[in-house]
Formats: structure tokens, C-alpha cells, sequence
């Protein structure tokens, strides 16, 4: 009995060591190397950019604080798992739906903040779901959202998969009101969550349809009190392009109208008369629009030069701005804003 109690205190003892052993080691690696090994990044979907070429897609462009992609990412994934829904439950079966199972594979989407390389935000060929999956089994869920490369710092986008119905203007609408409301806690690297309604290629028709029926659907929908002549706005960002670049594809194009919508001017004329044909008595009004149209350009990487895609939604007036410039709002109002991290 004294040997086996011996044996015992000589086991535990060796335990110990093994555990300092452990957190010494620990606290000489840095916080990347501590985690990399257990937590996996959302990966990039390389073939989002393809889609979106050819199909109209949904979804959310965020604007984030510039070589912070890694931690925007990871928060903007908290943010819209509260209210996109759960990608588990198509296939429930093979998956274990604790909430501390769920919580854990949560925490394993993204790493640890990584100072150096905060702008690679993912790799390799995969979905990034806002919810507990496994890495090969996103695609068969029913909410996934893929992660799409761009060519821009301080951008981040996700897209649902094609035929996916979405309501991503009720979805960023919900957040605000649970950011004003003071129920959710202002977020520190997103700064705004664009509602992507519908995506196409930057031509004169492809722009007028979209836009015609988006038009029509908000038009249509009950819950928006609109006066008469309807008032609108449009708005139209080529965040994605530089004036530098503007000017070289404008001298190459050779009187080429494949980029005509690049200028600015073009784009709101094609855009107004879309609005105009799908509700003659409108108006525009830059200080008090009824709805505004905006147009984002996308910076996608790995598509073919001169494929030009944009974002297109219709907005209610609670979710721009119009002052100093029509954009959707932020998520941390200005005032608060300077106070802290913006």
C-alpha cells in the first residue's frame, strides 16, 4: 500500500511538471503560435468571384479600420451570426448542437489577432459559415456565407450562395436598432455593413434592370409610407478603383463603353432613369429621400481585367446618411465615435 501510495505522489508530481512545463512554454510563444494550432481562419471562397461574374448574388460589404481585416472579420462574424441564423439546420444529424459546442466551434472560426500579417485574412478554398460547421460540410448548409477576396484594404465581403433568399436590408436594420437601443455593444473594427440586395456587371442594362426591380420591390412593400412625388437618392462609391486608375482605363478603352459607368455622372443618369421607369412620379431629393439607391463597386481579386461588378440596393431613409454625403450609416454614431478607437 505504501509503495502504491508512493507511486501515486510520484505520478502527481510528475503531472505538475509536465503542466509548469506547459504554461512556461506557453507564455514564451506569442499569442499567434499559442492559438494557430486549434483555432482555423475563415477561408477565402475562390470561386465567389466567378459567381458573382455571371450570377446575382446577396450579401454584406463592410468597411473596416485599415490592417485590422483579421479582427473586423472576426467581429463582423459575431455580429451576423446573431441574425442571419443558424447554417445547421439542414443537416442537424451530423452535428452536435450544444450550445457549448456550438460556442467552442464558434471561437474556432478566427485566430487570434496577428499584428504583422492582419491583412491576410484567410486562404484555401472554402465557405465561411456564421455558425457551428465543419469546414467540409458548408456548402450543404442553408445559411452559409462565403468570404470573397479583394484588392482593397479595410474591405470585407460576404455573399450568400446563389438562389439563397435574404433579407440583408431587414439584417443590417435589426443590427442598428440593437446598436442604438444599447442591447448590443458597439462594434471596434466594423465601421458600416453595406446590404448587398442584388450584384451585377457595371453596364447600362444590366444596372437598369436591377435597379428597376428593386425599385419595384420597395415600392411595393407595405411597410414603407412613401409621399407623392416620391423622393430619391443615388449614391455610387468606386471605393474599388483609383482616380489614378480611372484615367489609365479611360485612355485605354479606346471610346469603348464597356466603362462608361465608371464616371460618375453616367452612372447617376442610368440610375435615375431606371427609378424614373419604374415610378414616374419621382423626384430627386438629395437632403430628404423617401429611399435611396446605392451602387457600390467591388473590388474583386482574381477575376479578369475590365470584369467590372457593383452592389446594388434600395434603402429606407433610416439607413443613410445624407450629410457631408449619401452613404449607409455607421454602426458607432460620430459623436461616439471620437471618443473611442474610430
Amino acid at each position: 500500500m505504501a509503495e502504491e501510495g508512493g507511486f501515486e505522489k510520484a505520478h502527481h508530481h510528475e503531472e505538475e511538471e509536465e503542466e509548469e512545463e506547459k504554461k512556461k512554454k506557453e507564455t514564451m510563444m506569442s499569442p499567434w503560435e499559442q492559438h494557430s494550432a486549434v483555432i482555423s481562419i475563415p477561408r477565402y471562397d475562390y470561386n465567389a468571384p466567378s459567381a458573382l461574374l455571371h450570377h446575382s448574388l446577396s450579401g454584406f460589404l463592410i468597411t473596416c479600420t485599415i490592417k485590422r481585416e483579421k479582427s473586423a472579420t472576426k467581429e463582423a462574424i459575431s455580429i451576423l451570426d446573431k441574425y442571419v441564423g443558424s447554417c445547421s439546420n439542414a443537416d442537424s444529424g451530423n452535428l452536435d448542437n450544444s450550445d457549448d459546442n456550438a460556442a467552442t466551434k464558434r471561437r474556432k472560426i478566427c485566430p487570434e489577432d496577428d499584428q504583422d500579417g492582419e491583412t491576410e485574412t484567410a486562404s484555401n478554398n472554402s465557405s465561411t459559415c456564421l455558425s457551428p460547421v465543419m469546414p467540409d460540410t458548408n456548402l450543404e448548409r442553408g445559411h452559409v456565407l462565403s468570404l470573397v477576396k479583394l484588392t482593397r484594404s479595410g474591405l470585407i465581403l460576404f455573399t450568400f450562395p446563389r438562389n439563397t433568399p435574404a433579407d440583408t436590408v431587414g439584417i443590417v436594420s435589426n443590427i442598428m436598432e440593437s446598436l442604438e437601443s444599447g442591447i448590443s455593444k458597439s462594434p471596434l473594427w466594423c465601421h458600416r455593413i453595406f446590404p448587398i440586395q442584388e450584384t451585377c456587371s457595371l453596364n447600362e442594362k444590366e444596372l437598369q434592370t436591377v435597379v428597376s426591380k428593386l425599385v419595384f420591390q420597395f415600392m411595393n412593400d407595405k411597410q414603407h409610407k412613401v409621399s407623392h412625388p416620391v423622393k430619391f437618392a443615388v449614391g455610387y462609391n468606386r471605393r474599388g478603383i483609383e482616380e489614378t486608375e480611372l484615367k489609365i482605363v479611360k485612355d485605354t478603352s479606346n471610346g469603348s463603353d464597356k466603362f462608361a459607368l465608371l464616371d460618375r455622372n453616367k452612372c447617376f443618369g442610368v440610375v435615375a432613369a431606371a427609378v424614373k421607369s419604374a415610378v414616374s412620379d419621382s423626384v430627386v431629393d438629395l437632403k430628404s429621400p423617401e429611399f435611396s439607391v446605392l451602387v457600390e463597386l467591388l473590388p474583386l481579386s482574381g477575376v479578369p481585367n475590365g470584369s467590372l461588378v457593383v452592389a446594388v440596393s434600395v434603402l429606407p431613409q433610416n439607413l443613410v446618411n445624407t450629410k457631408p454625403r449619401l452613404c449607409i450609416k455607421a454602426l458607432v454614431s460620430d459623436s461616439k465615435a471620437k471618443g473611442g478607437k474610430h
